[in-house]
């Protein structure tokens, strides 16, 4: 019914297409005929083949396991050798005082239990001591009182090899009962031995191990030495160990190394494999055995199952067909009728009928359209990079790093890596005397016109040079050279060509002032703003002057005051942002920019006055009331009473920084604070589910960093520990009170039922089956 109605629905629209169509015979062609055709070949043809390869399948499955196993076994080894040689296990033990050195003792210990979880194959990693006082951590420190315990690690260490296999006691009241274990001894070198470190061997989980050498769940496997000794088996019951001995026999009377054969037990057909591990100091000899009609059996019902399935298949294809030619056509049907503003099939034109030519039409009108638009932006283009110019020179992009501006200036086509960068200020003068050429407030159409002068000028001397038009008869000019490159004599005659023509076209006089050169953009604010005050030092008259900050000669009267003001707009920038500690550093370089110009005590004073008074406006600008934010102190009269630089430092930054910063985060603080209760309260509800910093940010509107940080500021505690926190204690409420295995009450705390055991001992010390056993004894 639900073919039906679909093939009702989409039989009205669809069936009009031609591509559809066409594809849905082809469709129908393609899946009927060649299914039949195999299975009739894979019938009478490929089952014995089949059942061949599925038998040497099997023997590669085994090969890999095999492989998996011995890595397995490596890997312990790899990693004993490993701790052997850790400075925790070096000859100072054996005369350590375990019971002052309670501390190291206490270390061993955590140690022993990271090699034992390190190592799925391990039960128990031991560290054996034969001092005066023969001790062992088992994991714990415990004297050995026992003579036959004692007995057994002093015939473990009389062994002649440095690292072996061994099978120790497991108990010494279990004479018959033990494990199979790797003992390294210490020193990990040929020295006297003082002791040795032993891995004792999880029969369980070798067993379980070995399990996978049977691929298809039934089957026997074993490991065994030459000499034909069992160390481990899955085997289970007697029969299985009857079956043991008598393919141990086989394989020890064949003699070989590796290979495979076939064996008849109690008239089932078995496939063997069997394959040597060089373990240390030995070789082990693994033995696999699977029935081999759990291995073809599946192949000759299949093939009977292919042909039938075939002939069913061609009932279903014709329907199936249908259904995936309009599973395949819907994305073009849907790519028709969004370019075609649902115009698709109105009329029975060809144009109209045919999908693909509706594509090319529109694909052709959108590319016309994406051509126009590149225009449109190449025409934008150098106004966009006149802005960024513009905000580099002024020092607005202070936040950014130098990498982070080599990027950007990389996106606008210059060419930044390896070279030199260098600024010029043109100051244009003598506007007044123009004589009625240009009208007052012209000033911007005549520093349009000499910004084009000297962007033509520029391009044809120097490879990259881009103007700024400031729009009051001032222009900056970059300019990046290559560093090897010797730039003086190229830049006067550049000078000196520009003010010649400006004289000449515009009837104005030009002052020049190229700044020092630098490797970095960064720099490029403060050199400019070197450049912009060296004018200070021209003539007054109206003429063309060049000053050059590389050759400048300051003399005494030049030793005035320059106001850092990039620095200035920086710190009211971190102030508004309430970056505290920014700007703090930021005023240390102000006053350093000052003191640097051997101004006088006055001049300090009228500098720092002139940031105060600007920070005291943009404070107001910001909505706030200074009289209110500094309780009516008299901030002005403080400062002048100030003789040191280091205490100028110090009350700016306890008069007048941190107050504002306070009052500004006081305004933000409750907001944060229930954004944050409500972050508390969503994670109350869903700790049971799978819940994520982003997700819990997602639910606030606020973005994960800054939640976060709110998140520690309000609670005390991050956002991690806090969630860590409430699922445990749900977890020990459920522990205490209901009979929920643990499997389950890791479920309803929203944790895996291995990490919940990991984490739950993290926090209370204790696996969580001690810690109800604990609670309902008390």
């Amino acid at each position: 019914m639900i073919v039906q109605r679909t093939i009702q629905r989409g039989e009205g629209d669809l069936l009009k297409g031609r591509f559809f169509r066409n594809s849905l015979i082809l469709i129908l062609l393609i899946s009927s005929i060649p299914g039949v055709i195999v299975g009739f070949i894979i019938y009478w043809m490929g089952g014995e083949r089949l059942e061949n390869e599925m038998l040497q399948l099997h023997k590669n499955q085994i090969l890999q396991r095999a492989a998996n196993v011995d890595d397995q076994f490596s890997y312990l080894e790899n990693s004993l050798a490993h701790w052997a040689f850790d400075p925790k296990f070096n000859s100072s033990l054996k005369d350590v005082n375990f019971y002052k050195d309670f501390e190291i003792a206490r270390d061993v210990t955590k140690t022993l239990g990271v090699m034992q979880g390190s190592s799925p194959l391990a039960k128990q990693v031991e560290l054996f001591l034969n001092g005066e006082q023969p001790i062992r951590f088992y994991p714990e420190y415990d004297v050995i009182q026992s003579r036959t315990v004692m007995d057994g690690y002093i015939e473990m260490l009389s062994q002649g090899k440095l690292v072996f296999w061994s099978d120790l006691q497991a108990d010494p009241s279990k004479v018959d009962v033990t494990d199979l274990t790797l003992v390294h001894k210490l020193p990990g070198v040929n020295f006297e031995p003082f002791g040795a470190l032993l891995v004792r061997v999880d029969k369980e989980k070798a067993s379980n191990l070995l399990k996978t050498l049977t691929p298809y769940n039934v089957g026997e496997t074993f490991i065994m030495q030459n000499d034909g000794m069992v160390l481990l088996s899955s085997a289970g019951t007697s029969n299985s160990l009857g079956f043991d001995e008598v393919l141990r026999n086989e394989v020890m009377k064949g003699g070989a190394k590796s290979g495979s054969f076939l064996y008849d037990w109690k008239n089932t057909t078995y496939t063997v494999s069997y394959g040597t591990f060089s373990r240390v100091g030995t070789d082990w000899i693994y033995v696999s055995a699977s029935p081999i009609n759990a291995i073809t059996k599946p192949v000759v019902f299949i093939s009977k199952l292919i042909l039938s399935v075939s002939c069913t298949a061609l009932l279903l294809a014709f329907i199936l067909s249908w259904l995936a030619s309009r599973k395949i056509y819907s994305p073009i049907d849907r790519l028709i009728r969004l370019l075609a503003a649902n115009k698709l099939f109105v009329d029975s034109t060809n144009e109209h009928t045919d999908e693909f030519k509706m594509i090319e039409k529109e694909w052709l009108h959108l590319s016309r359209e994406s051509i126009t638009l590149q225009n449109k932006l190449e025409q934008q283009l150098p106004h966009v990079k006149e802005g960024f110019l513009l905000q580099l020179v002024q020092g607005f992009l202070y936040a950014y790093s130098e990498e982070d501006l080599k990027k950007r200036m990389r996106n606008f086509d210059w060419i930044v890596d390896e070279q030199q960068f260098l600024v010029m200020h043109i100051q244009l003068t003598g506007f007044e005397n123009l004589e009625g050429r240009f009208s007052l407030g012209d000033e911007g159409l005549v520093t349009f016109a000499a910004a084009n002068i000297i962007e033509e000028l520029a391009s044809n001397r120097l490879e990259q040079a881009s103007a700024v038009n400031f729009h009051d008869l001032s222009i900056g000019l970059l300019i990046i050279l290559p560093p090897d490159q010797s730039s003086t004599e190229k830049l006067q005659a550049f000078s000196e060509e520009l003010m010649h023509t400006i004289n000449h076209i515009l009837k104005l006089q030009v002052s020049i002032a190229i700044g020092k050169m630098t490797a970095l953009i960064a720099q490029i604010p403060f050199r400019y703003e070197e450049a912009k005050q060296a004018l200070s030092y021209r003539n007054f008259e109206n003429e063309n002057q060049l000053l050059d900050l590389e050759t400048l000669e300051v003399s005494e009267d030049m030793y005035e005051l320059r106001y850092p003001f990039v620095l200035e707009r920086e710190i009211i920038q971190m102030i508004r942002t309430g970056q505290q500690q920014e700007a703090e550093q930021t005023i240390v370089l102000f006053l350093e920019e000052l003191l640097e110009r051997r101004a006088k005590e006055i001049d300090i004073q009228q500098g720092m006055l002139q940031l105060l008074g600007s920070i005291l406006h943009a404070i107001r600008h910001s909505g706030m009331d200074p009289s209110r934010v500094y309780k009516s102190a008299n901030l002005y009269e403080q400062l002048t009473q100030i003789r040191e630089p280091q205490k100028m430092l110090n009350w700016f930054n306890a008069k007048v920084i941190h107050p504002f910063v306070r009052e500004l985060e006081a305004r933000s603080d409750v907001q944060v604070k229930k954004v944050v209760e409500s972050a508390m309260i969503y994670l109350q509800n869903e700790y049971m589910n799978e819940i994520s910093l982003d997700s819990c940010a997602e639910h606030t509107g606020m973005n994960a960093v800054s939640l976060s940080k709110s998140f520690k500021q309000v609670s005390g505690k991050n956002f991690i520990d806090y969630l860590t926190e409430l699922r445990i204690g749900k977890a020990k409420e459920l522990l205490r009170d209901t009979e929920l295995k643990i499997n389950d009450v890791a479920v309803q705390v929203g944790y895996q039922h291995s990490y919940f055991n990991r984490i739950f001992k993290k926090q209370e010390g204790v696996t969580p089956s001690h810690y109800r056993e604990m609670s309902r004894s008390t």
